[in-house]
């Protein structure tokens, strides 16, 4: 029941070319920076991303990104993100645009064995009727556009088929997490962590502070151990490096 790993390195080291990866974090607020740098300095290529952003240039999912080690993104908002939008347009990243509360819901859902499910967001638009641009071609033209999806119609209004998401592994940032793997997350922090961890096969969750089993108490735990497989402790900098994407501050 143990489940700590020694090392950060330790507990990437099997994350295979190609693989899949649900990833927490919004905006630079709850990512798993160390597990990241760690997946960097490890070498695997090819990876699909699913994640609410792609990061920052130069910090998150960034670092992968511009290291040429992601080739797939299946995200909800990739604005801040200089490197993104050239790769992008350029044809050499596929970008899957979800909205954001679907996307929540498409990892919940993978994570609780539930293949797919309706929702009135996206009706009338493209991503119900297809046609978005997943991925360019050099001349600019659209190489790959996503297909139409299913609608039904409940109580006379429409809903668009989402599938359910499951990757092969799940990198997470806690607050607070036991040996055992149950996890508490602080404030904003929590955002798509629960339910990024939900859907990976396989979830590694950084904690900025280990704790004994049963130190938690139950009502404390956002999320159950049975859905961690490997915990990392961070060192005391590690735990402290939480960079502000945007700060605004009085004159």
């Amino acid at each position: 029941m143990d489940k700590v790993i020694g090392t950060a390195a330790e507990a990437v080291a099997d994350i295979a070319e190609g693989a899949s990866l649900a990833v927490g974090g919004f905006g630079l607020s709850g990512v798993p920076e160390v597990l990241i740098r760690a997946l960097h300095e490890q070498g695997a290529t090819g990876l699909s991303v699913v994640s609410n952003n792609c990061g920052v240039d130069g910090r998150g999912l960034g670092v992968l990104l511009a290291a040429g080690r992601v080739s797939r993104v299946t995200g909800s908002y990739v604005g801040e993100n200089k490197e993104f939008a050239r790769q992008y347009l350029s044809g050499e990243l596929e970008v899957e645009l979800v909205p954001q509360g679907t996307l929540a819901e498409r990892l919940r859902a993978g994570g609780a064995g539930i293949p797919a499910f309706y929702t009135p967001a996206g009706v009338g638009t493209q991503v119900a009727r297809g046609g978005l641009p997943w991925r360019y071609a050099d001349d600019g033209s659209v190489a790959l556009a996503s297909p139409p999806k299913e609608t039904r119609d409940f109580a006379g209004r429409p809903h668009v088929l989402e599938y359910g998401i499951t990757t092969d592994f799940a990198l997470v940032r806690a607050w607070r997490g036991d040996r055992h793997g149950n996890l508490r997350f602080r404030r904003a922090a929590a955002n798509f962590n629960p339910p990024a961890a939900m859907a990976g096969r396989i979830t590694v969750a950084e904690v900025e502070e280990l704790v004994e089993p049963g130190e938690l108490r139950p009502d404390e735990v956002h999320l159950p151990g049975v859905y961690v497989q490997r915990v990392v402790r961070l060192g005391a900098e590690e735990a402290a490096d939480k960079p502000i994407e945007k700060r605004t501050v009085r004159p």
